[in-house]
């Protein structure tokens, strides 16, 4: 069968294999026949070379973690064959951790964690692929064109599930969400935030293309300007750029009491100079929190999945600006200034 792989640490060495062996039964029960996968930065950072882990004993790694398939055997009746479904991605430490051990593998704590795709097992960017049932979430047959947004999905799902914990430490009845980034992590937070019935904003840079667009149809106001300039404090800040002047003016422009979400990474390697010490200031005496997320657990993949099954099924489409068969891989990791989501398809 057919797999897109890399040699991780080895940059361009992307490859379509015509002989990939069948996934191993030790994989899991429920065997997959892969529809779509979607590509993001991290594919493209390990297609770089700059990381990714292959599994034990293996030299390359398959790609693919923002998986959309269909059931083609279940002997264990968690799904039925022909169902809809996506692999969850992380996979708890064999420790475990205190998380890993309640199932909250995306909060890890010695690092021993794997990833589909990234790190340590393998993706989802073949033909067929198995997973176990705990690890299998069902899709609702609408989100057959765009169930491969369920990864990222769960990332925001999981940073609203935390917003809100977090909120609860007093009386708190947020209004107003600043959404930093207009990529689909990005447009994603904002739905999410419009279902929520929040009054949503998003920043990006971007002028033209698609994205002023997804943002207003979403009824979201979209600005350009940067963040010091906005005319209001959000009472949330989901930053999802990475960029570090961005995520600093994020902290400072959140009203008191507010809540900066950090989805996005930075590259490192850059110096700012910036008053640290005014910001301190600032988070302390307005009771600010700033906290980071990344990945899901279960919870947040069925809440994602709940999320998008409810959304305009036209929208979602919108975000997924190239699909690119198997056939012609490589165009479909090559970015394109106006890329949203691309998605790599299998059934062509």
């Amino acid at each position: 069968m057919r797999a897109v792989t890399v040699t991780p640490g080895v940059r361009d060495s992307l490859r379509l294999v015509q002989d990939w062996p069948e996934p191993a039964a030790e994989e899991g029960a429920i065997l997959v026949e892969a529809l779509a996968v979607g590509i993001c930065g991290t594919d493209q950072e390990i297609t770089a070379g700059d990381y990714g882990e292959a599994p034990p004993g293996q030299r390359e790694l398959v790609l693919g973690h923002e998986s959309l398939g269909r059931v083609l055997e279940d002997p264990s009746g968690t799904l039925q064959a022909g169902d809809l479904v996506a692999g969850v991605v992380r996979h708890p430490d064999p420790v475990p951790c205190p998380n890993c051990a309640v199932d909250e593998w995306d909060m890890c704590r010695n690092g021993r964690y794997t990833e589909h795709g990234i790190k340590g097992l393998p993706g989802f960017a073949r033909d067929r692929w198995r997973v176990q049932p705990k690890f299998a979430v069902g899709l609702d047959p609408v989100l057959a064109p765009v169930g491969m947004l369920l990864e990222p999905a769960s990332v925001v799902a999981k940073a609203w599930d935390h917003i809100a914990r977090i909120g609860t430490r007093a009386e708190w009845k947020p209004q107003t969400v600043l959404i930093t980034g207009a990529g689909p992590i990005g447009l994603l937070a904002a739905l999410l935030a419009v279902q929520r019935g929040l009054s949503v904003h998003v920043l990006d840079r971007s002028t033209t293309g698609p994205k002023p667009d997804l943002v207003r149809a979403l009824g979201a106001t979209y600005h350009t300007v940067p963040v010091n300039e906005l005319d209001f404090e959000p009472d949330v800040v989901v930053e999802c750029t990475g960029a570090p002047t961005v995520v600093l003016d994020a902290m400072c422009k959140v009203g008191p009491a507010g809540i900066v979400c950090l989805t996005g990474v930075s590259s490192g390697g850059r110096t700012i100079d910036f008053d640290a010490g005014a910001l301190n200031r600032a988070l302390v005496l307005e009771n600010n929190v700033v906290f980071g997320s990344v990945n899901a657990n279960r919870r947040h993949w069925e809440l994602a999945a709940q999320a998008l099954a409810q959304a305009d099924q036209s929208w979602l489409n919108a975000m997924i600006t190239r699909r690119v068969p198997v056939s012609a891989y490589a165009q479909a990791y090559a970015h394109a200034d106006e890329d949203i989501k691309v998605v790599l398809e299998f059934g062509q």
